[in-house]
């Protein structure tokens, strides 16, 4: 990975198991990896919830994208963990498949079982939750993380372009924070968080 100054620690051959390889609180913003019909590997965003108590980490897939079919029809794949903006905003915004199922910018994955728990509709898109199950994982990189707002302007900027088709979401609004996401990027990005704007810029059908 290029353009970051968290601090690489090179590779670390450690961490391998059947458990997630970090501490989840929260939602955390992953890159998700499921292998399609044409035998390649789908790359979209997931969030991940951390575990409830001792129940599973949970995802939640919105409509009939890749990730549900490939969730329903292969029954998992792999959740990664990087730091690199380009491929969040690739990941979450277009359509990207590889070869390999892990990202040469995942500093820890985790290969996951899935089962459905739950779906519903929320307005005309559907949803379906479901658990994630681990079955082999790995450290590949280990770092010092460091705080950066234009990193974060990058993840929030991709939730507000993927809700600009939705109907129950003001189209204005969100054009706003994608134009305020932009100047936090300008003003608190490194290089590859801009380069990462430009692909949102260059994927999202609208102006701001």
């Amino acid at each position: 990975m290029t353009g970051d100054s968290s601090g690489d620690g090179g590779p670390d051959s450690g961490g391998s198991g059947k458990e997630w390889p970090v501490a989840l609180a929260g939602v955390s913003e992953t890159v998700v990896t499921t292998l399609g019909p044409n035998e390649r590997w789908n790359v979209a965003a997931l969030g991940v919830h951390a575990p409830d108590g001792d129940g599973p980490a949970t995802a939640t897939t919105w409509g009939r994208t890749r990730t549900w079919r490939n969730f329903r029809e292969r029954g998992g794949g792999y959740v990664q963990f990087t730091r690199d903006p380009v491929d969040f905003a690739e990941a979450a915004l277009s359509v990207r498949e590889e070869d390999d199922p892990v990202l040469d910018s995942a500093d820890a994955w985790v290969e996951v079982d899935v089962e459905r728990r739950d779906s519903g509709s929320k307005g005309d898109t559907q949803w379906v939750e479901w658990a994630l199950h681990p079955v082999d994982s790995a450290v590949t990189r280990r770092v010092v993380p460091t705080t950066n707002r234009g990193h974060a302007a990058v993840v929030e900027a991709t939730v507000a372009a993927s809700r600009l088709d939705v109907l129950s979401y003001d189209s204005e609004t969100l054009l706003d924070r994608l134009a305020y996401f932009e100047s936090v990027v300008e003003t608190a990005g490194g290089e590859r968080e801009r380069a990462a704007f430009e692909r949102v810029r260059d994927l999202v059908d609208a102006e701001w």
